[in-house]
């Protein structure tokens, strides 16, 4: 078989300025990128469009300065008085009458004062003052002189016998009145303030303070309640 000779290797060059390209590959092939990328396009190349920026956002305001507004002050309502409480309801005295002349005073007030003892009544609750003479009993007690006269007051022990016109603050739960003489306004004196010396019972032997009408037809040495 016959050798051929090696042929030589044939070189592609670029044409010459203003020889046409053969192909239109060709002239592609000439522009693309030695790297070997995809093909530049114009929408590649084109520079991407900036975001438009929004409105800017204003820096907050500050809060203008509140006038210091001195209004007129604030009235505060003073505390009114306080309430009164009720003053405790004085007792209710019980008054009894028991009709008498003045000669017979002293006989009924004694008669009384038994009756009060016999239904139970303490002795030292027991005060009889007179309007007229003292009581036999007052003057037998101050035979022994006034000290001891009035420690018995004081011991309050029995059955204390005293003038209507007694000064010394006493109180007792029965006062027994005795109008055995004296006019008709020291016999009412006598009853305003025998009245305010007990604090659950008073007995008036005789006329005196204001008239009940029970009192007339009462029988005597019997007590009517007022």
């Amino acid at each position: 078989m016959p050798v051929f000779p090696e042929e030589p290797e044939i070189h592609e060059s670029l044409p010459g300025p203003g020889v046409p390209f053969p192909r239109e590959s060709d002239a592609q092939a000439l522009h693309a990128p030695a790297t070997g990328g995809a093909p530049a396009t114009a929408s590649t190349t084109a520079a991407a469009p900036l975001p438009v920026p929004g409105p800017r956002p204003a820096p907050p305001r500050a809060a203008p300065p509140r006038a210091d507004r001195q209004g007129p002050p604030r009235l505060i309502p003073k505390p009114g008085p306080a309430p009164r409480r009720p003053a405790p309801a004085t007792p209710q005295v019980e008054v009894q009458r028991i009709a008498a002349t003045p000669a017979q005073a002293l006989e009924r007030a004694d008669d009384a004062v038994d009756r009060l003892l016999d239904s139970g009544r303490n002795p030292g609750d027991v005060l009889v003052l007179t309007v007229g003479e003292a009581h036999p009993w007052q003057q037998h007690e101050l035979s022994f002189g006034e000290e001891r006269y009035w420690a018995q007051l004081t011991e309050g022990g029995d059955v204390f016998y005293a003038d209507a016109a007694l000064t010394r603050p006493v109180r007792r739960e029965v006062v027994v009145l005795v109008v055995n003489g004296g006019s008709a306004a020291r016999a009412a004196e006598a009853y305003g303030a025998a009245l305010g010396r007990a604090t659950a019972l008073l007995v008036v032997c005789g006329e005196a303070g204001p008239a009940v009408a029970a009192a007339a037809g009462a029988a005597p040495g019997r007590p009517v309640k007022a």
